[in-house]
């Protein structure tokens, strides 16, 4: 796909979420200190996660934005170790174009950038002048603002013609098009109404061309669906992947890899079954 390291969606493919965050809003200070990172990312993969996604910033709503210097101490060690012992690809979190370049040079393949190029005007040029994947992710307004009373026309709609236009920002700063996945941004300014349209029309994302990647992952719209807190929510997440992968996710991004490679696996193994006859 990107930077010597390919991806291949002929199967939907699982990406473990790493926070190296003190505030993330599901393992906040779990993982901060390198050590426990780089184990928590080695026993992802060995459950099965296909790119482990690593994030020094937390984007849960009404975060605050971490200055670049402590976000970059937070991430490069932890991303450079990484990258020297797992085999699957990296990606990275972030925002911000330094944050970015000094990622890509520690040994990250891919950018993961919830803003979609907007946060730093230099990002689109970093990305595409290392080579590097790129994940474009729709929001409305910033994690700080994103979950107050949040509008939409048709929110499949908007997210579709908010994606191509960041696609083609992408492609004029020089990135490949087979480089960029697109996320419609499940739970980043979107109501319970329109993360659950979003998830059962997501196969009309697909005239766009891109793999999708759905992050659902403890997110507070199955909380709201469910009555569940935060700890409780695999099962709920376990059924919005299922219905994602069957809607044409390519990833999905997740926490409790080995249950979700399991759903995925069987999502896969059912859709791809040929009956006999």
């Amino acid at each position: 796909m990107a930077r010597g390291r390919r991806l291949a969606l002929d199967r939907t493919r699982v990406m473990g979420v790493l926070n190296v965050t003190p505030d993330s809003f599901s393992d906040g200070g779990r993982y901060l200190e390198p050590d426990a990172a780089v184990k928590h990312a080695l026993e992802m993969v060995e459950d099965g996660a296909d790119v482990i996604d690593i994030g020094a910033e937390s984007s849960r709503p009404g975060a605050e934005p971490v200055p670049e210097e402590e976000e970059l101490r937070r991430l490069i060690p932890v991303v450079r170790e990484v990258c020297r012992r797992v085999a699957v690809p990296v990606s990275v979190d972030t925002t911000k174009a330094a944050v970015a370049r000094q990622a890509l040079d520690a040994g990250a393949a891919i950018i993961n950038d919830i803003s979609a190029l907007q946060a730093d005007p230099a990002m689109a040029a970093v990305v595409a002048e290392a080579g590097a994947g790129l994940v474009l992710m729709h929001r409305q307004g910033t994690p700080k603002t994103m979950q107050q009373d949040p509008r939409y026309g048709d929110v499949v709609a908007d997210v579709r013609e908010f994606l191509y236009e960041r696609m083609q920002t992408a492609a004029q700063a020089g990135s490949a098009a087979d480089h960029i996945l697109l996320d419609p941004g499940i739970g980043f300014g979107k109501n319970l109404s329109h993360n659950l349209t979003l998830l059962a029309r997501l196969d009309e994302l697909r005239p766009l061309g891109r793999p999708i990647l759905v992050g659902v992952s403890r997110k507070s719209f199955i909380g709201e669906a469910l009555d569940r807190k935060t700890g409780d929510r695999l099962m709920g997440a376990a059924a919005a992947v299922a219905v994602a992968v069957l809607r044409g996710a390519g990833l999905v991004r997740v926490h409790d890899v080995r249950a979700m490679k399991d759903v995925v696996r069987m999502v896969d193994a059912i859709a791809t079954h040929n009956t006999p006859r």
